[in-house]
């Protein structure tokens, strides 16, 4: 029997020294992501139809909600953002966040699936109020933990593709949380041949949401424990001001390596929240298939983790571009499908169409995880400060902005088009309301898919730019100049959209004089 070679096999996989040692810190880091990557996917599969179809919200009702939500959610981000930065701690600036979120979260979770009687009171406004405040409190409470953990990766791993290998440990994790989640919830749902939502479930819904919060508290928890974020409390800060405060975010934009992956960014979660918002309602009121909805789901979940290890070694030997620049055009290949989709259209069609489009999703989304903690690198080249939070929520500040009005958009057109929650079957739609599901699930997303793909291709950052980026850094640092050539040099203004006079990595050294 031939020899496993060890060695060949930790050089293909990229493990340096011990797999212990290597993976210790990764899992230390990425057990929260079993409730970041995975409270957020029974809410993403059943809330909506739980809203809408169990507590009787009207679908302009849910989208004004999710816009509020969003609205505020977004602004939370970039409080956060700038908390975590100035926090001073021999936790660090980011982990202690993600334990105080915790308890909170828990509560907000069982809110979210039950309105303990205020809603079986016909009042809708009354109903809209808890699940607005239900909303804000969830909300909050994750952006209290995924803000700081997202922007703790910079500080605790500073290599180029050891982060790559962190983000695969972190989508095991999320799938974790996902599968974990959605095989309870599923089950006590209906399982493999599910019955349409109705005001009678509403006990499920609740016992789900107890469970899943309690299955969701200890993750956060283990990963405050055992991350090795270093202390903050050398950390200077400067004071806090309005003038300061747009001047923070204005250097932000200033970054070209940002904006490119801000606009990669925006338009694949255009994407994701047109597709993610009206998939209940197509399933249900066009293809007529909801019996199939839990087994669509346990191959949408299959084919975006098959993309994993592919997204991985590409990555690895390629770049951090080239799993979008492949990956997406199967993703618009499967929404494509999608609009072939009628009531008598045979189920292989639709299953075809979901894994081609997830396994497709996964190749910009993994794009763009790997890429991020690299932008705050082109930032500290220009600003000379590390500001992992201000990076970190500026994106998401913006983007959730822009997506909440969406979501909101989404729910009174629905409402334009005809779409009526109390009449769901497919024999109820008009010509009208099944051109603007299709709209809306359908041709859109296929749009904003295209122009991610476009984005992702004139993504400037490759892996020797970011080792040359580091090293002049680093360079700067500890000598107070760097050695660079004219090529380099001209390279790096071309990633941060600057010249190399008006950044930090280039700008004379003050000497101070008694």
């Amino acid at each position: 029997m031939r020899k496993i070679n060890i060695d060949g096999v930790k050089d293909a996989v990229g493990i340096e020294g011990s797999v212990k040692e290597f993976i210790k810190p990764m899992a230390a880091y990425t057990c929260a992501n079993i409730t970041l990557g995975g409270a957020g996917y029974p809410i993403g599969m059943y809330h909506q139809q739980f809203l809408s179809f169990v507590e009787g919200l009207d679908t302009h009702i849910t989208g004004t909600l999710s816009m509020i939500n969003g609205v505020i959610d977004a602004v939370s981000d970039v409080v956060m953002g700038l908390i975590t930065d100035r926090t001073r701690s021999k936790y660090g600036k980011h982990r202690l966040y993600v334990l105080i979120g915790a308890f909170p979260f828990v509560i907000s979770y069982i809110m979210k699936w039950c309105s303990f009687g205020i809603s079986g009171r016909g009042n809708v406004g009354l109903t809209f109020a808890y699940y607005l405040i239900a909303a804000l409190l969830y909300s909050t409470s994750y952006t209290m933990m995924s803000v700081p953990h997202v922007a703790m990766l910079p500080t605790i791993e500073p290599r180029y593709f050891r982060r790559t290998q962190y983000k695969i440990v972190e989508y095991a994790m999320n799938s974790v949380g996902q599968v974990s989640s959605f095989i309870f919830m599923g089950l006590m749902l209906g399982g493999f041949n599910m019955p349409d939502p109705s005001p009678a479930d509403r006990g499920k819904y609740l016992f789900c949401g107890i469970v899943l919060a309690a299955w969701f508290f200890w993750s956060p928890v283990l990963s405050f424990f055992t991350c090795p974020e270093p202390s903050s409390l050398s950390l200077h800060t400067e004071p806090v001001d309005w003038k300061y405060l747009f001047h923070e975010y204005y250097l932000v934009f200033k970054n070209r390596a940002f904006r490119q992956y801000f606009l990669i960014s925006m338009f694949n979660s255009f994407r994701a929240s047109f597709y993610s918002y009206s998939d209940q309602y197509f399933i249900i009121s066009i293809a007529n298939k909801y019996r199939h909805f839990n087994t669509l789901n346990v191959v949408a979940g299959v084919s975006e983790f098959m993309g994993s290890p592919a997204n991985y070694f590409l990555n690895r030997y390629f770049g951090k571009r080239i799993s979008g620049t492949l990956f997406t055009p199967i993703m618009v290949s499967g929404l494509l499908l999608y609009a072939f989709v009628k009531e008598n259209t045979p189920s292989a069609v639709l299953f075809l169409a979901t894994v081609l489009y997830n396994f497709g999703f996964s190749g910009p989304g993994f794009a763009l995880e790997t890429i991020q903690p690299d932008i705050t690198d082109v930032d500290e080249m220009i600003t000379g400060r590390r500001r992992e939070g201000v990076i970190a929520t500026f994106r998401s500040f913006v983007a959730k902005t822009i997506n909440s009005f969406m979501t909101g958009i989404l729910g009174f057109s629905l409402k334009f088009f005809g779409y009526d929650v109390t009449k769901k079957e497919p024999q109820f739609q008009s010509p009208k309301t099944i051109f603007g599901l299709r709209l809306i699930f359908t041709y859109m997303p296929m749009l904003f898919g295209i122009l991610t793909w476009i984005l992702v291709n004139r993504f400037s950052m490759t892996k020797k730019d970011h080792e040359e980026m580091q090293r002049v850094i680093k360079e700067r640092r500890e000598t107070g100049h760097c050695e660079i050539t004219e090529e380099q040099k001209k390279r790096l203004e071309i990633i941060a959209g600057q010249k190399w006079e008006d950044m930090w990595i280039g700008s004379p050294v003050l000497v101070e004089t008694d």
